[in-house]
């Protein structure tokens, strides 16, 4: 699992030791570590910490050379800069053989940044999902700090739900997928994966859309791996962006699957509405916010209002009233009465599937709304691969 407290100097190196060894840095780099030509190719995730050694030791990625990197991306020229975030940048790259690929370059001498680097080389170099980023390989360079994405051209899902131009782009079948795409992406992450993952920081910037507008989860340097009969935690540390955080993690620092579930009703109440959580009062019709507008129209039986109007000529109404009740049971205030995701896919593709009423929120996501406009500047995820890490306050 993540160290949540502030990391001492001596775990610190051990973290370095770590990821050396995991990305194939060169024995100058690492003393103690002898690491041979075909280890630079092919590094395998060993030397683990214990937290770690649920994952299968034997996972070989690639290693790639930081002199490849840097001629991909023109010596990470601002052209080609997809977005940046807390821990740094995300550039397109095109590697030798033309393959294109996003890099994300860790901000220097950062200790969050190590962290952040470090779980995601152990989870995603694992993780095999459709609806997961993929992991092509990693790099350690002197004080650089790369890793290697397969490059989405349709970048990030909130580049097409919060333009005005662009998102007649995504009818509502598309949305429909894309909802559907995550759900079994977190999922997989809670389930059916090895360990038990939960990703904290599930919002649209996270979500990237390949050719055909499918969905793939990507950041996964705020999630955590639960093992044996773990149901929850608690951290002193809250990070993730406001909004979308569950109201037991942001104000007492509680997350569990439940946390996820939370964050993907938001998602999924933005993808059917085409409003952001943090929409001013006036978008959501005077209501105190996006969370109440759903709630009440829900309970009017008037979903056809809440449905953005850059897809009223393609909307299912039942489609629409099935998702806007869904994304209502997993907002609700108590972790316990939000159902599994197991649960919400099932839900979402059977109409056979029995659905509770949810109970009316407490509208909590309005406590933090003073600081949303001040996140949403520092979020700026025109790549599609969100580096956000917000301290609660």
């Amino acid at each position: 699992m993540l160290f949540e407290g502030p990391p001492t100097m001596s775990r610190l190196s051990d973290q370095h030791k770590v990821i050396l060894h995991i990305c194939g840095a060169p024995p100058s780099m690492s003393p103690g570590i002898q690491v041979n030509k075909e280890t630079l190719k092919k590094p395998a995730l060993k030397h683990l910490s214990t937290s770690q050694e649920v994952w299968d030791q034997n996972l070989e990625f690639q290693s790639i050379m930081f002199e490849d990197i840097a001629a991909a991306t023109n010596s990470f020229h601002d052209t080609n800069v997809l977005g940046k975030g807390g821990f740094g940048k995300v550039y397109k790259g095109i590697l030798e053989d033309g393959k294109e690929v996003a890099v994300k370059r860790l901000s220097k001498g950062s200790d969050q940044g190590i962290e952040h680097f470090r779980n995601e080389v152990v989870l995603i170099a694992k993780l095999q999902h459709k609806n997961l980023v993929k992991l092509l390989g990693c790099c350690i360079h002197e004080d650089e700090k790369l890793l290697i994405y397969e490059y989405l051209p349709n970048k990030s899902l909130d580049q097409f739900l919060f333009d005005i131009a662009r998102k007649f782009m995504l009818d509502w079948p598309k949305r429909f997928n894309i909802i559907k795409g995550v759900a079994r992406g977190l999922m997989y992450l809670h389930q059916d994966s090895r360990t038990t993952i939960i990703h904290r920081d599930l919002k649209p910037s996270n979500i990237l859309l390949d050719v055909e507008m499918n969905p793939k989860i990507s950041d996964f340097g705020m999630a955590r791996i639960f093992g044996g009969n773990e149901q929850q935690e608690s951290t002193r540390r809250v990070v993730g962006t406001y909004g979308y955080m569950s109201p037991e993690y942001a104000m007492e620092g509680i997350f569990s699957v439940k946390s996820d579930t939370y964050s993907f009703g938001i998602l999924l109440l933005e993808i059917v509405s085409g409003l952001k959580i943090s929409s001013p009062h006036h978008l959501v019709m005077d209501f105190s916010n996006l969370i109440s507008f759903a709630w009440n129209l829900w309970a009017d039986g008037k979903v056809e209002d809440f449905v953005d109007p850059a897809v009223t000529e393609s909307y299912s109404l039942d489609e629409v009233s099935k998702c806007i009740h869904v994304g209502l049971l997993c907002v609700q205030d108590s972790s316990g009465a939000r159902p599994h995701m197991s649960s919400v896919v099932s839900m979402l593709d059977s109409e056979a599937m029995p659905r509770a009423a949810p109970r009316q929120p407490m509208y909590f996501a309005q406590i933090n709304y003073e600081t949303s406009d001040a996140t949403e500047d520092l979020e700026n995820s025109a790549n599609g691969v969100s580096l956000t890490a917000l301290e609660g306050r």
